[in-house]
């Protein structure tokens, strides 16, 4: 029997019912030994609680030595399952139940994996580890594209780490209901990083580049200036041309290496750029 399922009786009815479920989903299945549906419908809710051992507690209840118990819950007929969350029976359901209807069941009240990644990433937000937490708050958006908390704890990793394009294209959607504080703080740090990015230094720079467009010394300080203002994928563009031309040009080769290496696990570009230099280191 696995870790998170008990037999439920008199005796341990309090520590299972009223405080196991202050902090686990408690599902409470009704069974009888010489009810065929019953024990037939067993193995699947077993199955599911073996799969969900950290935030689900299955408590079984013979209803032929519980009766106490079965007659508390008010239960008419087998097989009968309740969810119990702090106490308090939430949901359940009588009769015989297949898989896909039980996983329903438990789903609409157990963490979601989404949720999960998305603390992990307001953690590391709150701590300003905004590289760790992009991983994260990605993971939780794949999942999860429609679920806005998802959305912009995303926008505000990429913004806090240079990717502007990718950051607006993150809020694009928002719709007027949605647009609360959260979008208005990161669509400030987008509008203060492109002003950012105006510095005159690059544009200076930009300027001797139009008119010595092969000029790869100029280049190589654009590149740096670009990733400087987190414009990472300019940078790397310019990197990437110098290195077709020279891979031994200057500090070129680790600077792009250091670039793509500094971006989050997740991150779209750090794939695509680590194949742009693979192929050409190899």
């Amino acid at each position: 029997m696995s870790e998170n399922v008990v037999e439920l009786t008199v005796e341990n009815f309090n520590d299972v019912i009223v405080d196991g479920s202050q902090s686990a989903l408690v599902a409470v299945y009704f069974y009888a030994p010489w009810d065929e549906p019953s024990m037939e419908m067993l193995p699947n809710v077993q199955a599911l609680a073996q799969g969900n051992t950290e935030h689900l507690t299955l408590a079984l209840v013979n209803c032929e030595e519980q009766q106490q118990i079965t007659a508390q819950f008010g239960v008419r007929g087998l097989p009968t399952i309740m969810l119990v969350k702090e106490g308090q029976p939430i949901d359940g359901a009588a009769g015989p139940q297949d898989s896909e209807q039980l996983k329903a069941l438990f789903d609409k009240h157990l963490p979601k994996p989404e949720e999960g990644m998305l603390l992990q990433a307001a953690q590391l937000i709150e701590a300003h580890d905004y590289q760790q937490a992009y991983t994260y708050a990605k993971q939780a958006f794949d999942l999860n594209t429609d679920w806005i908390d998802a959305r912009f704890a995303l926008a505000d990793c990429t913004i806090e780490l240079g990717q502007v394009d990718a950051a607006k294209a993150l809020l694009a959607p928002v719709t007027m209901v949605d647009q609360d504080a959260r979008y208005q703080v990161i669509l400030g740090k987008i509008e203060l990083a492109e002003k950012a990015a105006e510095s005159p230094e690059l544009i200076e720079l930009q300027t001797k580049l139009d008119a010595d467009p092969e000029n790869d010394e100029i280049k190589l300080h654009l590149a740096i200036q670009l990733q400087q203002a987190h414009k990472v994928e300019q940078a790397l563009d310019l990197l990437l041309s110098i290195l077709r031309k020279d891979m031994g040009f200057g500090d070129a080769k680790k600077i792009t290496l250091d670039t793509i290496n500094a971006l989050p696990d997740g991150e779209p570009l750090k794939s695509v750029y680590r194949r742009k230099i693979y192929s050409l280191l190899y």
